[in-house]
């Protein structure tokens, strides 16, 4: 049994230095240190690559392109190597269409130099929006207007038409881009760009015109009392040298002067002319 462990103690003391003897051979050397600098030369050129394909460690701040025009914001973002993408776009009234209202990633933002920058931009063409039918708000104008107002699209009375059948303020008909439209052209469909004006014709019960009242003859203070009460004014009173008391001088002369049918704006000045005595022709 002793020789047997001897015998095979020495295979294992031979087999060792076999091999320690294969380790320091130059053979073993220079294939280990082929495959160690391979291996190294190997992950160099990794580490290279990944750096330069991932510009490691080269970032930016993202500029704040919110309030530039989109031509502006161009420029910016080509000297600072970004790509700008409008992503969506909105229309809004008074605003210059191309605006940047908003940007993701957000100005100040760390990103990699050629990172896409995603705009939102007004409207270079506005919306177009369908009219209402007038029946929808019973003609009615104030009714109408507050429809049209959600819808962006400004309105103005441009006439008032005396009518004492309808209620004030009724539509007879609007206007646009020179065109007249009824409640029935409406029906088959008009669409007005979002921030365009639309004209109104309505109508009035009370008449902004008065008849011209007929002054000559009477008293000055009957001529005051029929002024006022045809919702005039008394304007300049200009007396001849023979009036010693006004309350009891005639008007000689008005401006404007009476005819039949004259008609005058409500609240409108009438200047009168007085004498102290009744003039010819009064009866």
């Amino acid at each position: 049994m002793k020789e047997k462990l001897n015998e095979i103690g020495g295979k294992l003391k031979n087999g060792a230095k076999e091999f320690w003897y294969f380790l320091s051979s130059m053979v073993f050397l220079k294939n280990f240190g082929g495959m160690i600098g391979a291996l190294l030369l190997f992950f160099l050129t990794v580490v290279l690559f990944l750096k330069c394909y991932t510009n490691h460690g080269d970032s930016l701040n993202v500029n704040d392109f919110v309030g530039m025009t989109y031509s502006e914001a161009l420029k910016v973002a080509n000297k600072a190597d970004l790509e700008l993408v409008i992503l969506d776009s909105v229309f809004i009234v008074d605003r210059e269409p191309g605006m940047v209202l908003q940007q993701t990633p957000k100005a100040m933002s760390q990103v990699k130099e050629g990172r896409s920058i995603y705009l939102t931009v007004t409207k270079f063409q506005p919306d177009e929006v369908l009219l209402p039918e007038l029946a929808e708000s019973s003609y009615d104008y104030n009714l109408y207007e507050k429809k049209l107002k959600r819808k962006n699209i400004n309105c103005e009375v441009v006439e008032r038409v005396f009518d004492a059948r309808q209620a004030d303020n009724t539509i007879l008909y609007l206007m646009y881009d020179g065109e007249k439209y009824e409640d029935r052209d409406i029906k088959r469909g008009v669409e007005i760009p979002m921030g365009a004006t639309v004209e109104f014709v309505v109508t009035q019960r009370e008449s902004s015109t008065v008849q011209v009242p007929n002054l000559v003859c009477q008293t000055h203070d009957a001529a005051n009392f029929l002024i006022t009460n045809s919702s005039l004014q008394v304007g300049e009173v200009i007396e001849d040298n023979t009036v010693t008391s006004r309350s009891s001088a005639y008007v000689w002369k008005q401006e404007p002067a009476y005819s039949p049918q004259k008609m005058m704006d409500k609240g409108a000045a009438v200047t009168i002319y007085l004498t102290q005595y009744e003039p010819d022709g009064c009866y």
